[in-house]
């Protein structure tokens, strides 16, 4: 078998636009993956043109090879564009592969030790502002089967919060808790915004709401300065979205730096790759939780990743994307009672509808998160619009 082609595709969804890339081989076969990359688009699709050049011929089977030639041989084998590309490509080989062999991918991976896996929801305040508005918002979520939320409560703070911001988060986060009651679990989320002095501060002032977990606490590039919120915080820590490879978690683990890592299957190198820095967080008792805000290719594939995974936690997915993401994969993935079953076909265990995704050409965006027209002002998309 020898890949033939590689297509690509971008998927405008609401805030951001979705990329996938398509694999063909000469039996007729066609493996998907997912490339987004939120407002870097553009250049993910000239990395992925780059690594084509190489994967053009060859055997889609042999994963490990490639894997190694994309990122070692380039000599420029870092950062989330790369990552990305070869991320995408690397999901779709599994998918041929899965097809091939008449397996879904988790059975490629070691098989499952789950039949489902639970769910946390993101994107559920985008656009809120006031406290009653972010108590409204998560009641709907935890009304929608949702028993996890995670938002962030700090708005347009950078560095170190003003009185006013302070108060303001902490009201948001205070009728979040009332409004859902003790037993939804609730995930703050910072971005990686603040200060390692003001990070502790902010995790203590948190202490009292019983967050799950507090993510992102710090820029992500400093791993000593993550280490160091960790050690005071009275908040488990989560962090990884922005890691990449096992080389990179190595150094994040070796510190116990955090308390929860968050690979992300389409950024951190892919679906064999995630499987390894699993394995090394394992060693260190530290659990996986996925960072998944991504499109349903991504969705789909982080979800045979976990099925295996013995220290996995909790996976994410966004709940404000528009509604035509339920009709991009047939079948689509459906959060039921707090969890996503796991899918039984070949490869994916379903196939990408181009039709639609061509339905909704690229449209340009930014991602800010600290300034003024930042993703969290996005409005929610409703049913139908």
């Amino acid at each position: 078998m020898r890949i033939t082609e590689i297509d690509k595709h971008v998927m405008y969804a609401g805030w951001r636009n979705w990329v996938f890339v398509c694999v063909s081989t000469d039996n007729g076969l066609q493996g998907v993956g997912e490339a987004t990359l939120e407002g870097r688009e553009l250049a993910v699709l000239g990395a992925i043109d780059d690594l084509s050049r190489y994967l053009l011929g060859r055997d889609p089977f042999d994963i490990e090879r490639h894997w190694h030639q994309m990122y070692h041989d380039g000599f420029w084998s870092h950062g989330p564009v790369l990552l990305t590309a070869i991320s995408a490509l690397e999901v779709a080989m599994w998918d041929i592969i899965g097809q091939a062999l008449g397996q879904p991918i988790y059975n490629l991976l070691g098989g499952r030790v789950r039949d489902a896996a639970p769910v946390y929801a993101n994107g559920w305040y985008f656009g809120a502002h006031s406290p009653e508005e972010f108590a409204e918002r998560a009641c709907e979520t935890v009304e929608r089967g949702f028993v996890a939320l995670k938002w962030d409560p700090f708005g347009h703070a950078s560095v170190h919060l003003s009185r006013e911001e302070e108060e303001l988060a902490l009201e948001r986060v205070a009728a979040v808790r009332r409004a859902v009651g003790p037993r939804v679990r609730l995930m703050v989320e910072a971005h990686g915004r603040f200060s390692v002095s003001e990070a502790i501060r902010i995790a203590r002032l948190l202490a009292p709401f019983d967050c799950y977990w507090y993510e992102e606490p710090v820029p992500p590039a400093n791993l000593e300065a993550l280490a160091e919120v960790t050690r005071h915080s009275p908040i488990p820590t989560a962090a990884g979205e922005r890691a990449y490879t096992r080389y990179e978690y190595a150094g994040l683990l070796a510190r116990q730096a955090v308390r929860v890592i968050q690979p992300d299957v389409i950024h951190a190198g892919g679906m064999l790759e995630a499987r390894k820095i699993a394995a090394m967080a394992d060693a260190w008792h530290v659990p996986v939780a996925p960072h998944n805000p991504n499109g349903p290719v991504a969705a789909a594939a982080t979800l045979h990743l976990i099925a295996g995974l013995r220290n996995f936690l909790v996976l994410e997915m966004l709940v404000n994307d528009p509604p035509w993401r339920e009709l991009v994969l047939e079948p689509a993935l459906e959060v039921r009672d707090g969890y996503l079953r796991l899918p039984d076909g070949p490869g994916l265990g379903a196939r990408l509808n181009l039709e639609e995704v061509k339905r909704h050409p690229y449209q340009p965006r930014d991602l800010h998160f600290l300034s003024e027209g930042s993703v969290l002002d996005s409005p929610i998309h409703r049913e139908g619009g």
